[in-house]
């Protein structure tokens, strides 16, 4: 048997398992950031969606006592998660005196006359204020339900 022969046996060499290994991380990093960009489009989608149901939910318990809910407890909403798996946050401004736990635009001015509702997006901090970076990927509820998207759109 010819030595050219048995070289073409052997199978793939170093350099060709390299290249090929390098083809396939380069087209990784192309598709990976995009397959996460489309899980967080997709978790803010269903974060909105989940917004609007709670809503609805505490606009069927005021019909049906005569008052906000205190606490999303009371609503039997306390165990409804963002899609970051945290809980959502509800503030009755009934209990509350003035305006400082309120979320508040760049002006600051409060985003809703009776209640806030929201998640705290993907990094799970906010601050009061929508134009503060930490508050910018929450998903709020503002303008009294005219208005339930990502905070930097508002």
């Amino acid at each position: 048997m010819k030595a050219s022969s048995r070289r073409a046996e052997a199978g793939f060499t170093l350099l060709e398992l390299m290249i090929v290994v390098a083809l396939i991380a380069s087209l990784a990093g192309l598709v990976v950031p995009s397959y996460l960009s489309s899980v967080e489009v997709a978790r803010r989608v269903k974060a909105i969606a989940e917004i609007k149901a709670i809503q609805t939910d505490i606009e069927m318990y005021r019909m049906q006592f005569g008052a906000l809910p205190l606490t999303l407890l009371d609503a039997g909403l306390d165990q409804e998660t963002d899609p970051w798996g945290r809980p959502y946050e509800y503030l009755n401004f009934e209990t509350i005196n003035g305006n400082g736990k309120k979320r508040k635009d760049k002006n600051l001015v409060p985003i809703n006359t009776e209640y806030d509702l929201y998640s705290l997006g993907l990094d799970g901090k906010s601050k009061t204020q929508l134009h503060v970076p930490v508050s910018r990927d929450d998903i709020v509820r503002a303008d009294d339900g005219a208005f339930i998207d990502v905070a930097t759109k508002y």
